[in-house]
C-alpha cells in the first residue's frame, strides 16, 4: 500500500490528523530530503528513502518497488500531494506498470496558497488561480499565456516558485503582463516560508513591488480589482452583498 501524504507547508500544527496517521501506520517514508526533514519528528524509527531536487521519478519508483514486497508506504509531498505534489506522479506510474490491485490513498494537506493566505488576511474569497512560474516542466511561452489570460479574466492569482537565481525575471515578466489588464494599484501580498519558522509577509502593489525579497520559497498573491487592505489585511470580497 502507498499513502501519498500532503504534509502541510511545513508547521507540524498544519498537518491535518490523517496526514499524521498515515504516517504513523506506515513502515517506510518516502520523499525530499527537505520534506523528510520537517516532520522528523513523527518518522522516529521507520525506515526513510530520500534523495535530492529534480528525482521525483526516482523517488516514486523506489515507493512503488518497497510497497511491492507488501510493506505500507508514505510518499510525502510539501503542501497537498495533489498540487504540484508526488500524487499524480504516483499514480501514474503504478498505472503504466498495470498495478490495479496496488492500494494507493491520496492524503490531501494545507497547500502553500492557502497558507499564505490565512497569513495575509482572505486574498482568495473569490475565484482565483494557481500559477507555477517554473518552467523546468511547462514552456515559458504558456506560462505567460495563462498569466495574461488569469489576468485578464481578473483572477486573483496565486504565484508558485515565482523567482529563483535561474528566473530572476520572470516574475516581472509576468507582473508587467498583469498590467495590461489590472491597475498598478491592485494589491499584492507576499509570504515567505508559510507555516515555518522566519515567516515574513509583505503587502504592496503591481506597481511597487520590491522583486529582490521575492525566492523559492515565497508564495506571491495578485488580488483582483475588488481586493483591498484593511488594518493590515488583504482582503478579496465575496460578494454577499449582491
Amino acid at each position: 500500500m502507498i499513502n501519498v501524504v500532503g504534509i502541510g507547508p511545513g508547521s507540524l500544527d498544519m498537518m491535518t490528523l490523517q496526514a499524521i496517521k498515515a504516517i504513523e501506520d506506515s513502515e517506510v517514508i518516502v520523499g525530499y530530503k527537505t520534506y523528510i526533514d520537517l516532520i522528523m519528528p513523527l518518522i522516529k524509527e521507520k525506515e526513510i528513502v530520500s534523495n535530492g531536487m529534480r528525482q521525483e521519478i526516482e523517488r516514486c519508483k523506489q515507493a512503488i518497488e518497497i510497497a511491492k514486497t507488501g510493506k505500507t508506504v508514505a510518499v510525502v509531498s510539501s503542501g497537498d500531494a495533489g498540487v504540484y505534489g508526488m500524487a499524480g506522479l504516483v499514480l501514474g506510474l503504478a498505472s503504466e506498470q498495470g498495478l490495479s490491485d496496488m492500494k494507493i490513498e491520496i492524503i490531501p494537506g494545507v497547500t502553500a496558497s492557502t497558507a499564505a493566505a490565512s497569513i495575509l488576511g482572505s486574498p482568495l474569497m473569490h475565484d482565483f488561480c494557481h500559477i507555477s512560474l517554473s518552467d523546468l516542466l511547462t514552456p515559458k511561452d504558456l506560462i505567460d499565456k495563462r498569466t495574461e489570460l488569469a489576468a485578464q479574466a481578473d483572477f486573483v492569482i496565486c504565484f508558485y516558485n515565482p523567482r529563483s537565481k535561474g528566473r530572476e525575471s520572470y516574475l516581472k515578466e509576468a507582473f508587467e503582463l498583469i498590467m495590461k489588464h489590472k491597475s498598478g494599484d491592485t494589491v499584492v501580498g507576499i509570504v515567505k516560508n508559510a507555516g515555518r519558522d522566519n515567516m515574513q509577509r509583505t503587502l504592496t502593489t503591481l506597481s511597487k513591488i520590491d522583486y529582490s525579497i521575492v525566492d523559492m520559497t515565497s508564495i506571491v498573491i495578485v488580488g483582483n480589482k475588488s481586493t483591498f487592505i484593511a488594518n493590515d489585511l488583504m482582503m478579496t470580497p465575496r460578494g454577499y452583498e449582491i
